[in-house]
């Protein structure tokens, strides 16, 4: 995973404004190889379609992926005809480096891409980029498995598409329903931030962006599809599914060890309505509540069945205390992951070191219990052990969580100066507003988790420049045709339904 060009944490959500002179609001990049007899149709039906439907400006960039046909030639000479159109060659071939190149270079504050044989339904697209534009929503991708999407394909990319989602929810715990879709659009300024952490160049990076997004607490919009598979698609299925595999694996490995800064890519406090404070209820404790007794109940099963173990070959005492320092380890760690959402490995060691302090008052409590049990029966069974045991191990649970909350994982948002690691510190209050014509500047450094290395990286906030689509004014010579006639309603319906495509 990259990590070694980070750009910082993320601006706090707002609007796009009405009024903009000059920039596009949306750049729609289509990456070709080898398209010569599809390219020219489908730049010339997308612009179409966005000069017909889309109320801001707009830009279409074709990125070339080492074409060796005559592919560049066609996409020089649309650029050179439609004002809208731009070319992009690239020597190295690539979906996803094509994106990285565009994307990074862009200057429009929302990017999205299609595949050049435009198999989604392009009255999808308005809806796809709407919530980036309103600030509701960070991504969007265009989905064939809702339930509402209308999709006409074959069973076995049916069967595949399927059964590579399944398994990102298996391993990756991702809740997007269709990482594949060429169908997806980003914010500028999340793209700033994530791209440097995507690794691959290739058909994956789609599913490592929406994965590292999802996974940093960023929202991601779908929108139900209509879809027509292209028979003549070129992308080599297994293959594919072959390096989509190795990139699950990669992931999940990175996320695992923690060696990605997930928490940067946060949100300033206070943007997120979570954020709020409300009166004699602290904050997050209700998810904290829930997260630690789930924890706690895996956390308590997960003893008993050391205890269980260790306790054939040993004495109460000693198959109590090993037990309770193995399942203590872990559930520190998974208290520090899941319920007080803490990444990455600062200040690990140190949590451990005073989760270790918290085991110790545990199992004073646990032994004083069992010794108590000792003095007043004797020899009791092994059952009775555990009932005690179990009762001990409750009243426990509550003081850990409440050390937990207190001294180890201090909510610290709030503090000025200081934050705890996985949350985001709030805005600066003398830096300039949206409106605010210079920009600020902070430099920050990270170790990296794998490498060891320290890196700086300098992150630059500007505020909104107004931007709007120019108002095309009409040309006296020209006479605009007569807008077509609207069909009944069960006519159109028939008629964009691609299920009914013979």
């Amino acid at each position: 995973m990259r990590t070694d060009s980070f750009t910082g944490t993320l601006p706090a959500r707002e609007h796009l404004p009405a009024a903009w002179a000059g920039t596009p609001v949306l750049d729609v990049v289509v990456p070709v190889f080898n398209e010569e007899k599809d390219l020219q149709p489908c730049v010339r039906r997308l612009h179409q379609h966005l000069t017909r439907t889309f109320p801001y400006a707009f830009r279409i960039t074709i990125a070339d992926n080492a074409s060796t046909d005559g592919t560049p030639l066609i996409a020089a000479d649309l650029e050179r005809r439609i004002e809208e159109v731009r070319s992009v060659r690239l020597e190295r071939k690539g979906r996803g480096r094509a994106l990285r190149t565009v994307w990074s270079a862009s200057d429009a504050p929302v990017l999205a891409y299609m595949d050049v044989d435009l198999s989604t339904d392009l009255n999808a697209l308005l809806p796809l980029v709407a919530p980036l534009i309103s600030s509701h929503s960070d991504l969007a991708i265009g989905s064939r498995l809702s339930r509402s999407a209308r999709v006409v394909r074959g069973a076995k990319r049916e069967f595949i598409s399927r059964s590579y989602n399944l398994i990102l929810r298996g391993s990756l715990q991702a809740r997007f329903s269709d990482a594949q879709c060429g169908f997806k659009a980003i914010r500028r300024d999340v793209a700033q931030v994530l791209l440097p952490l995507v690794e691959d160049s290739g058909w994956f990076f789609d599913t490592e962006l929406l994965v590292l997004a999802e996974r940093a607490g960023l929202r991601i919009h779908e929108v139900p599809v209509d879809w027509v598979d292209d028979p003549d698609s070129t992308v080599h299925i297994v293959r594919t599914a072959t390096e989509d595999l190795k990139g699950v694996w990669r992931v999940g490995r990175a996320l695992a060890t923690g060696a990605l800064p997930l928490d940067r890519l946060s949100r300033p406090f206070g943007d997120d309505p979570r954020d709020r404070t409300l009166a004699d209820v602290p904050r997050g404790l209700a998810r904290q509540l829930v997260g630690f007794c789930a924890v706690g109940v895996l956390s308590t099963v997960f003893y008993l069945v050391l205890y269980s173990a260790f306790r054939t070959v040993t004495g109460s005492q000693l198959a109590n205390g090993l037990a309770l320092l193995v399942s203590a380890v872990a559930n520190t760690a998974a208290n520090r992951r899941l319920t007080f959402r803490v990444r990455g490995r600062g200040g690990m060691v140190r949590h451990q070191a005073q989760g270790l302090v918290v085991f110790a008052i545990g199992l004073a409590l646990t032994s004083g219990s069992l010794a108590a049990l000792d003095t007043a029966s004797g020899d009791p069974a092994h059952s009775t052990e555990l009932a005690v045991l179990v009762a001990a191990n409750l009243a426990a649970t509550v003081l850990r969580f409440l050390l937990f909350r207190a001294w180890v994982f201090p909510d610290r948002a709030s503090d000025t100066g200081s934050r705890q690691p996985g949350a985001t510190p709030e805005r600066d209050a003398t830096a300039p507003g949206p409106s605010g014509a210079s920009p600020t500047t902070r430099t920050e450094t990270w170790r990296g988790a794998t490498s060891g290395q320290a890196v700086s990286w300098t992150t630059s906030e500007t505020g909104p420049a107004p931007w709007a689509r120019p108002t095309p004014q009409p040309d006296p010579q020209v006479t605009p045709p007569p807008a077509p006639a609207r069909a009944p309603r069960h006519a159109r319906h028939t008629d964009h339904d691609p299920r009914t495509t013979r």
